[in-house]
This record gives structure tokens, sequence and C-alpha cells, in this order.
């Protein structure tokens, strides 16, 4: 493919993006590091290769040129136009309202339940590295992305951002699903503040200890209402296995409202409740042909003559009594209005009742030199 590198819109630890255009004018985003260090860029293309959701972005493919004769590792990605979270935030004055980071919460989840359905666990979870394109909000920078077994934990080297990090990975125990779950979390704070959830620790070996040993959760902000608070609280739990899964996550009432198929009744609650009725898949094979009658413009009792006529049976003699059938006896006991109403009414179910920037880039950590306050940063 031919291209044009174009401006630079973005640096990491291991790589610099720039926008591009193709040979007919086509943007897209190409991110590049010397080949020599390109070990993190190669994994990410391989993981993008292989994957295809809304929500996760978009591979377009690779190349190596040379640039000065140094060998440059190239990878071709779709252009976020609104680009980061961490912009969106910076441009609205330092936090998001509250729709807004309902909205883009869903969407993470989304995508993390994608990447999480493929044994991915992402490790780098954080506004930084989520994308705003056309069509929403999409998970991008997978170099520190990871495949999973058993059960979705891994014990090798670990990945992230520090101040991102669960307290079973700054520990050096293990990388999994919840690590991600943990990331998320305090990305809603980051949305929420404009601030990392830890913005006191000044010293990534000192926070990586807290965060570990110390039992402490971030503090929730205050903007937040509660069922926000409720959702980083399921987020936010020491114990990995206490918190919740991005499934329970997505019926959580913070983004329920978002998800269509967040209603878990199995039944109506009432025979009033229509929404129920309409929210049951169609079946796909019906039992017979129904035929259409159209309808418009007409009386009742033409439309009744239609529906009768649309079948085998004759129409009946509506002049004659023997014809009627009697559904309520005259001795029946006549309700008012007042009655029916307050009967209607008892049958309906109210469903309602700073920023520190050395500590923003990507890093590995050697664990087994932690101790020593040695630490490996791979860019």
């Amino acid at each position: 493919m031919e291209w044009k590198r174009g401006p630079i819109v973005g640096r990491g630890s291991s790589a610099t993006v720039s926008v591009a255009t193709t040979s007919i004018g086509d943007l897209f985003a190409v991110k590049s590091t010397d080949l020599s260090t390109s070990q993190f860029l190669q994994k990410e293309r391989h993981f993008l290769s292989q994957l295809a959701s809304k929500n996760v972005i978009k591979y377009m493919g690779f190349d190596i040129n040379y640039d000065d004769n140094k060998p440059t590792y190239n990878l071709f990605m779709e252009y976020a136009t609104g680009g980061t979270i961490s912009d969106v935030i910076k441009k609205q004055g330092g936090s998001l309202d509250e729709s807004l980071i309902r909205s883009y919460t869903y969407q993470i989840l989304l995508g993390l339940d994608y990447l999480h359905s493929n044994n991915l666990v992402h490790c780098d979870i954080k506004c930084q590295n989520l994308l705003i394109c056309e069509d929403g909000v999409k998970i991008g920078d997978l170099g520190c992305a990871k495949m999973v077994q058993n059960g979705g934990t891994t014990s090798s080297k670990f990945s992230g951002t520090p101040v991102f990090m669960a307290p079973e990975v700054a520990r050096g125990e293990e990388q999994g699903f919840p690590a991600d779950v943990w990331a998320l979390g305090c990305s809603v704070i980051e949305m929420a503040t404009g601030s990392n959830p830890w913005p006191e620790i000044n010293d990534p070996v000192a926070g990586l200890y807290r965060i570990g040993y110390s039992g402490d959760v971030p503090s929730f902000p205050q903007s937040l209402p509660e069922d926000g608070k409720d959702f980083l609280d399921k987020c936010l739990k020491k114990d990995a296995k206490e918190r919740w899964t991005i499934e329970e996550l997505l019926q959580h009432p913070f983004v329920c409202s978002l998800n269509s198929c967040c209603d878990l009744r199995n039944s109506p609650t009432s025979t009033l409740d229509q929404g129920f009725w309409e929210s049951l898949p169609s079946s796909e094979v019906s039992p017979a042909p129904t035929q259409m009658v159209d309808f418009s413009g007409e009386t009742p009792v033409e439309r009744i003559r239609q529906l009768v006529e649309a079948t085998p049976s004759s129409l009946p003699d509506w002049d004659e009594e023997d014809d009627w059938i009697a559904v309520r006896s005259n001795e029946m006991e006549e309700m008012n209005v007042d009655d029916e109403v307050e009967e209607i009414e008892s049958l309906v179910i109210d469903e309602d009742d700073m920023i520190l920037e050395s500590l923003s880039l990507s890093r590995v950590f050697d664990f087994d030199h932690i101790v020593n306050n040695n630490m490996l940063f791979c860019k």
C-alpha cells in the first residue's frame, strides 16, 4: 500500500502515532517505532489482526520501511477522529458529565466483553488507550495484552500502568480478567475527576506497595450518583474473586439503561406489562401463514367483517339475539369508573423507585526486583 505520513498525533512508551493518507486520500493512523524495539508493536499487530469488533480499534496492515537508513516498523490502524477519552476530558474542562461517563463506560464494557470472550486480557485499560471514533468508543493499544488460560489468569511477567494496576498485579501474583475490571473502575474515576485514581502517589515503587499491600482503594468521586459509586464498588474490590465480571457489570444500573438486553425478568409482572411482551423475540418459524388485512380508514364493524371474511367462517347476523354469546350476566354487579381505575392501577408494578505524566506511560516490571527498588521499564 502506498501511503504518506502526516503530523504526529500522539506518543506512547513504545511508539509514535501519526496521521497518514493513502494514495487516494483515505485517512488512517500509523504507529511506528524502530524495528529493533518493536516487540510490543508486533504483538499488538498479532492480536489486532485476529480481532473484529466495533468496540476494538480496527487493524489495517503493517510494513517496514527505512528512514535515514534505519528500519522502522509501522502498524496501520483505523484513525480515531475524536482522539482519546483523555483528550475529551481536557477539552471539556477536566471532567466528563454523568451521561457521557455512562455512555463511554458501557461501550468500554462491550469491548472488554469481546476481548475476554477471546481469552485476551488487555492489561493497560486507561483513558489514554480508549479511542473516540466516528462510530463510538474503541479499545486501542494492545501492546501489553496477553492470552490467558486456566480460568482467565496468568502469572507471567506483568505489564501496564502502575496507578491503574490491581492489587494482585502490584503484588506480582496474577494478571487476568479481574485486573481489567479494576482498571475500568480506575478509568471511570479518571473520567469523573480528570486525574488518575491515585493522584497523591509520586513514586512508582511506593505506589505499587500501597496498592498491593495497604488495603486502600481509590476514593470515589462525589460527583458520581449512587449507582455510579456502587458500580465502582463492584469494580474495585480488593479481592479479585469478589469483583464483578464484565458480563455482570453490563447488567449494572449505572449502564443498564444503555443496554437493551439488561432486563433479567423471566416473566411479565402483570397482565398489563406491555414492555415485557414487546421485548420477547418473535418466532422465526410461524405455525401457519398469517393473512394480512389492510384496516386503514375502516370502521370497527368493517374491520371485524374483514377479519371474519379472511377466514373460512361466515359473518354472523348481528341483528339476531340468538347469534350473540353472553360474556357478562345482567346479574353481575356493575363497577363504577373509579373502581375500575383502582383495580387497573393495582395491577401495575412501579419499577422505578496532576495527572502524573511519568506514570501515564505503559511499563513492564520485573517483580523479582521490586523489593530492591529496581524496575525494568520496557519502552
